[in-house]
């Protein structure tokens, strides 16, 4: 059984989207993993399928209903009862590439997006919903966020990249950011290669990325760079 990526939304037309094109479009063609969506109204009440109410204790905008989502999550959950069910959400722990890798090494997940001015957290609670977050910032629904953490997944999929060793030289992948890469022609607007990569010199080569990986993380992620030096003692 291939990787499924399960996701419950208002707006099942923004899907694939990105998740239909290039790398991620052909392999999803090939069924090397799968996507379904479904549309949380159709676990809405009455005649207009309502999913939303006013919040409690006063306050703008709408909140997703406990019931109705909790519908939604049991009916996605019955086709693909063993992934991790996760709500997107501003206030959620930070994704990073080591929950992504988690991630893709299961048999996949059950994304959840939100929209209004949140999710009653009893739905949370009674669901046991991770919630996760793409960084500091708030987006008008969890839609861009799911297709970025499916995209993320993906890529670390058995055959979805082709070079295997790709995926471990990313940032990221070992704790630092990823070194600077260049590629012809050899001079650009007075801006050479640098030396060290076209000398054939494998063993300098490994050094200089090594080198400049740790430059830039320790310049542009303090918080990162203070991880990898607690590991390496």
């Amino acid at each position: 059984m291939s990787w499924r990526a399960s996701v419950l939304t208002l707006f099942p037309e923004m899907f694939p989207g990105v998740l239909g094109h290039s790398l991620l479009g052909r392999t999803l063609q090939k069924q090397l993993w799968s996507l379904d969506v479904r549309d949380i109204r159709e676990h809405g009440l009455g005649k207009h399928r309502t999913v939303d109410d006013t919040p409690s204790g006063g306050g703008p905008g709408m909140v997703m209903r406990a019931d109705v989502a909790c519908a939604a999550v049991d009916a996605a959950r019955a086709a693909n009862p063993d992934v991790p069910a996760i709500y997107l959400s501003p206030r959620g722990t930070p994704l990073t590439q080591a929950r992504v890798r988690d991630l893709a090494s299961g048999p996949g997940v059950l994304l959840l997006c939100g929209r209004f001015e949140g999710l009653d957290q009893r739905a949370i609670e009674a669901r046991s919903l991770e919630e996760i977050s793409l960084g500091d910032f708030v987006l008008a629904g969890g839609e861009i966020a799911a297709q970025a953490l499916i995209e993320a997944a993906v890529r670390l999929l058995p055959g979805v990249l082709g070079a295997e060793a790709s995926p471990e030289e990313e940032s990221f992948s070992h704790g630092l950011l990823e070194y600077p890469q260049y590629t012809r022609p050899q001079t650009f607007e007075g801006r050479d290669i640098p030396e060290v990569l076209t000398g054939g010199n494998h063993k300098e080569i490994a050094k200089w990325r090594q080198g400049e990986a740790e430059r830039l993380t320790k310049a542009r992620r303090p918080d990162l760079w203070t991880l990898f030096e607690k590991k390496k003692h």
